[in-house]
Parts: structure tokens; C-alpha cells; sequence
């Protein structure tokens, strides 16, 4: 009896053991950073795991190769500031285009690398940024944790927002008898292109925690740019124009477009010539009136053509008359539906000169 109830005393304490035990290993946290992930490190899942938030702005990025993955991360570490830091895809071409022709260098001051002006302006990348880490999980799928040093970016962005001020400063500096023309207007609107491009910089600087207060907007610079439109007289002379109707229609394209038309001593001068005469058509038993219209948009400083328009048509009646009649309303019609455009996209990728 004795030997009996030993035997249920073992058997309970080793059963009691096991059970312990079994809670224990059910209980218990995985092994290493990211069980069941063949070892993956924390930062995988947040960067901010190695990256000190105070220090860094981090994101991990994933890929079927190392440069896929680094090129997602550093897409997302952009991402991270959203829109606000984005710029217009023209504006940023135009940025680019004037920095790539050395024309920006007539008025900054700046040391820093026109590359490194130019691939930011669009903020489709960030300076200073930088890959922190890669894993590759054995198995092809790779991730990388990009980050950018805040204190780094502060410097290298409130640089280049200094340049760029300097650079809006000597844009808009010219004497006032030089202001109302198109290279007083292309450099005002030039100064809105890089006023639009520092407030995205600023943008960037308030979420890293160094905000830079008294930036222009672009829109400030543009509203000054449409003034100058206002005070610039376009002479407009048009030959073998019956009744001044097509006159009349570019004088209206002008206005639309912001600009005085008139004025027998006007910088600008648009100078086009008609030619109209029958067009006959085999056995069509109308009567036909071909036009041709040729106009140049005159900078009489230097005589250069600023800008070319030409075009021909043809319209057809039972009478001749009408037939010359309906050629000119059409040719009004396609000027007034083609020149205010064309003169308003002239301008938007006007730059100023060297």
C-alpha cells in the first residue's frame, strides 16, 4: 500500500513538471528579432528600430534585387514628406533646363553643384540621402532601409534656398525702363519657377524640424509678370487685310493674352501679310478661295522674329465672293483659337537671357 501510493506521488510531480514545462514553451517570446522570418532584423519592420527618429527620416523599401529594393526605399523616404515637397513637372524641366545652360550662373552666388541643384528641384530626390542597411532573406527578396540625416539636410537645403533667393533678388533687380518687355517678363517668371522650388524646400525643412520662415510664393512673382504684360504695347500690321478683320482678330488674341495692342512705336510689332486668290477644284462645280496667312511677332530692338505664325486655308461657295468671305471668317476663327494659346505657351518656356 505504501509502495502504491510512492508510485502516484512520482507520477503526479513529474506530470505536474511536464505541464509546467509545455506552458512555459507556449508562453514564452520567439527567438531572435522576427521569429519565422529566417532571422529577419527589427528594422525591416521599422527602421526607426536602428535609426534614431530625432537624427534620421527612414524608410525600408523592398525588391527581387539589392538596387530594386534600394530604389523603392528611397521612394518611400520621399513619400514620407508627401506632396508638399513636389514641384510641377514644366516647372521643374524649366529649372533644369536654364541650370543644364548655365544661365542660372549669371545670378547665384552659390558653390553648390548645379547637379545638385537641378535633380532636386523636383524632389523626385532628396540630397544627403543615403541607403542605411540591406537583407537579403536567403531566398532572392531583398529589403533596404533608406534615411536621410536631418541635421545634414538642413545645412545642404537652407544653402540652396539662400542661393536661390539671392538668385530671385538679381532676377527681378533691372531698372524700371527695362521691366515692360518679354525678357522683363520671362525673368519674373522665371523668379516664380524658383520661389515655387524653395517653398518646397521649406516644406521639407518644417517636417525634419527646421522650419525657414519669409519665403515668397511663386504666385507673387507671376501676378507681377501678368502686370508687365498690361504695360507692353504690341504694334500689330497686317497687308491685304479687307475690312481689318484679321487685324482684329489678332488684336483680340493679344488681349486675351494680357497684352496692350496698338501703338505706332511699340518695341513689338507683329507684321503679317494676306494672300487670297480662287483655287480650282476638278469637277467640283463649286468656287474655291484659298488663304494663306504669314505673321512675325517683331522684337524691333534687335529685329529678331520672336515668334512665327503661318497657315493656309481653303473655303468654297457657290460665288466667288462668298467663297473669299468664308475663307477670312475662318481665318479669323483659327486665330482666335490658336494665337492667344500659342503666345500664352511662348511665354510659359520663355527664359531669360545669359
Amino acid at each position: 500500500m505504501k509502495k502504491t501510493t510512492l508510485t502516484r506521488f512520482v507520477y503526479c510531480f513529474f506530470g505536474l513538471c511536464l505541464l509546467f514545462a509545455l506552458s512555459a514553451c507556449a508562453s514564452a517570446p520567439a527567438a531572435g528579432p522576427a521569429a519565422g522570418n529566417s532571422g529577419q532584423p527589427d528594422w525591416v519592420r521599422d527602421p526607426y528600430t536602428k535609426f534614431d527618429k530625432l537624427s534620421y527620416v527612414a524608410a525600408v523599401g523592398n525588391g527581387n534585387s539589392r538596387q530594386a529594393a534600394e530604389k523603392n526605399a528611397l521612394g518611400n523616404l520621399v513619400a514620407v514628406f508627401g506632396q508638399e515637397i513636389q514641384v510641377d513637372e514644366k516647372l521643374t524641366v524649366s529649372y533644369q533646363e536654364a541650370v543644364k545652360n548655365g544661365i542660372t550662373a549669371n545670378w547665384s552666388e552659390t558653390t553648390i553643384n548645379d547637379s545638385t541643384i537641378s535633380t532636386s528641384a523636383g524632389m523626385d530626390s532628396l540630397v544627403g540621402a543615403e541607403i542605411g542597411d540591406v537583407w537579403e532573406d536567403g531566398k532572392g527578396a531583398f529589403a533596404a532601409a533608406a534615411v536621410l540625416n536631418k541635421t545634414k539636410a538642413a545645412i545642404v537645403y537652407r544653402d540652396m534656398i539662400a542661393a536661390n533667393q539671392k538668385m530671385i533678388t538679381n532676377l527681378v533687380n533691372i531698372p524700371a525702363d527695362q521691366k515692360a518687355s518679354l525678357e522683363g517678363y520671362s525673368r519674373y517668371q522665371f523668379a516664380a519657377i524658383v520661389a515655387d522650388i524653395n517653398i518646397s524646400y521649406g516644406n521639407l525643412l518644417s517636417v525634419i524640424g527646421a522650419p525657414v520662415q519669409g519665403l515668397a510664393r511663386g504666385d507673387d512673382y507671376r501676378l507681377e509678370a501678368k502686370n508687365i504684360t498690361k504695360a507692353i504695347p504690341v504694334g500689330i500690321s497686317v497687308k491685304n487685310d479687307k475690312s481689318n478683320r484679321i487685324q482684329g482678330a489678332f488684336a483680340k488674341a493679344f488681349s486675351d493674352a494680357g497684352f496692350q495692342s496698338g501703338g505706332s512705336n511699340s518695341r513689338y510689332v507683329l507684321n503679317a501679310d494676306i494672300t487670297s486668290q480662287p483655287a480650282v477644284i476638278q469637277g467640283n462645280v463649286n468656287l474655291f478661295t484659298r488663304i494663306e496667312v504669314a505673321a512675325n511677332l517683331v522684337d524691333t530692338s534687335d529685329g529678331s522674329v520672336v515668334l512665327p505664325y503661318n497657315f493656309n486655308l481653303r473655303e468654297g461657295h457657290t460665288s466667288q465672293a462668298e467663297a473669299d468671305n468664308r475663307a477670312i471668317l475662318s481665318a479669323e476663327r483659327k486665330i482666335g483659337a490658336e494665337y492667344a494659346k500659342m503666345l500664352n505657351d511662348y511665354l510659359s518656356r520663355l527664359l531669360p537671357k545669359k
